[in-house]
């Protein structure tokens, strides 16, 4: 899988594969990665959002909460491998390779991306109003593939709140802390999920965070109640 992707990097059969082959060797962090790419390069892969899925649970039993403190470096997938893999017939010989007019994520395509991904934000925000919170997942996803903003993160980690979905939004906020370590939002969405999974100790932290920049946040004064009778 190392020579495939060293001919052409970020292919996404020898990722799959090569996150396939640490999971087997329990390497998990290296399978996250592998995965994590995965997707940067087409969001819509089934198996490489379940390989993540699997993959955070064997980190958050292993690691506890901090896991992702421990984890390489993810590398950015750049648009010009987005591109390559988006075309129609990808499957056809001589796909792999970029045409020599292929985009090379300059100014006006990096803004025309930002623009798309806060249309596809906004569509995914009409669809948790209208109580479409899968549909809604889906917007957010294809929105981070081309611009990772904290809202998104804590939008999606609020539909997997709803979709009973924990370890996911626990991900999605510990990701949007990444972007802002402060925000509030992120840091009361994590202690929701973090309570649903009854790791009763990182919830009351984040809260107590939460609390440091605003006091009198009632929502968490109340759910710091809770868990203090949990």
């Amino acid at each position: 899988c190392r020579s495939a992707l060293d001919l052409v990097p970020f292919g996404i059969k020898p990722l799959l594969r090569r996150a396939a082959a640490y999971e087997a060797l329990e390497r998990y962090q290296l399978a996250y990665v592998d995965y994590k790419t995965a997707l940067q390069v087409d969001c819509s892969i089934q198996a490489a959002h379940d390989g993540v899925n699997r993959m955070t649970k064997a980190l958050l039993e292993k690691d506890g909460v901090n896991w992702r403190q421990k984890l390489p470096p993810i590398p950015t997938v750049p648009i010009s491998a987005q591109t390559r893999w988006s075309v129609p017939s990808a499957g056809a010989p001589g796909a792999n390779t970029p045409p020599a007019s292929a985009p090379q994520g300059g100014p006006d395509q990096t803004a025309a991306g930002t623009e798309r991904a806060r249309t596809l934000k906004e569509e995914g925000n009409e669809l948790v109003k209208k109580g479409n919170h899968k549909k809604a997942v889906e917007k957010y996803s294809e929105s981070l593939k081309l611009n990772q903003e904290c809202a998104t993160y804590t939008n999606r980690a609020l539909c997997y709140l709803t979709l009973k979905q924990y370890k996911e939004a626990v991900l999605d906020c510990t990701e949007a802390l990444r972007l802002d370590p402060k925000n509030v939002k992120a840091l009361y969405r994590r202690a929701q999920a973090l309570k649903e999974l009854k790791d009763y100790k990182s919830s009351i932290a984040d809260i107590k965070s939460l609390l440091k920049t605003e006091p009198k946040n009632t929502a968490a004064l109340r759910l710091l109640q809770e868990l203090n009778r949990a």
